[in-house]
């Protein structure tokens, strides 16, 4: 983990391991920035390569996370997932699972780890600990029956109309703490304050509606694209004109050669 000062006669120069934990990235950073040795001293009393037990004790009780993945251009995309207490997975201190519900369709994050298996989890305690913890590895997508024959004792999510689809089984490689400075002390609603949820509904204002105005703003942008009739129903159409248009026609003057149609 420490530096090694070797001179080959000219300016020394620093060799670090090569298990150091972090990017090259970081490292070139941090050597500019001077703060090396602080950062040492974290990946030294910090960084794991597995969950210790108040790890897994932290991630049993989680309700939600944030996911990080990038395709293979390293196209980043960054995430929510939520579910009952336990719904991310403890399987063992090297490996998590975590299952994928039905949503927009779009598969974002799954589209990703299809094609680059890295992802980063961070989980804050936003209510108890106010802490939060980082878990970074390699992941795989597993079908539901698959996942469950090979870990008999997943739980089936008790809310109505939940069920997985997919798994997604992360390998762990980095675990550590996000320090609690910044976090904000939250407080849970009441759950019937807040209403029973609609997991895999259809509709859209229970879903949060246009609450940002995007679909209005295409709508405007692209009207014609929105108000267009569907191909079968244009094709009618036109067939029907030139069929009207056929029985209307009187021969052309022989000076007035017909050339084609314009617009």
């Amino acid at each position: 983990m420490g530096a090694e000062p070797v001179s080959d006669g000219s300016t020394p120069v620093t060799v670090r391991s090569a298990v150091r934990p972090g990017s090259d990235g970081e490292h070139a950073l941090q050597e500019r920035m001077g703060t090396t040795e602080r950062a040492d001293r974290f990946y030294a009393d910090q960084v794991l390569d597995r969950l210790n037990d108040r790890m897994q004790e932290f991630v049993g009780r989680q309700e939600m996370f944030f996911l990080a993945t990038a395709d293979r251009h390293g196209e980043c995309d960054s995430t929510f997932r939520a579910g009952p207490p336990g719904f991310l997975q403890v399987v063992d201190d090297k490996t998590l699972v975590y299952p994928e519900y039905r949503g927009n369709g779009v598969l974002a994050s799954l589209g990703n780890i299809e094609e680059n298996p890295h992802l980063g989890i961070l989980m804050v305690d936003f209510l108890r600990d106010r802490i939060g913890l980082h878990v970074n590895g390699r992941a795989r997508i597993v079908p539901d029956a698959d996942m469950r024959a090979a870990y008999p004792d997943l739980p089936t999510d008790p809310a109505p109309g939940r069920r997985a689809q997919l798994w997604v089984e992360v390998s762990v490689e980095e675990a550590y703490i996000h320090c609690a400075k910044h976090i904000p002390h939250l407080q849970e609603v009441p759950p019937q304050e807040h209403g029973r949820r609609a997991w895999g509904a259809d509709d859209v204002k229970r879903k949060g509606g246009d609450f940002f105005g995007a679909a209005a703003e295409a709508k405007e942008r692209e009207p014609h694209r929105r108000q267009a009739p569907p191909a079968r129903a244009f094709r009618a159409a036109a067939e029907q004109v030139l069929a009207d248009a056929r029985k209307r026609r009187t021969p052309e003057p022989e000076h007035q050669p017909f050339t084609g149609w314009f617009v």
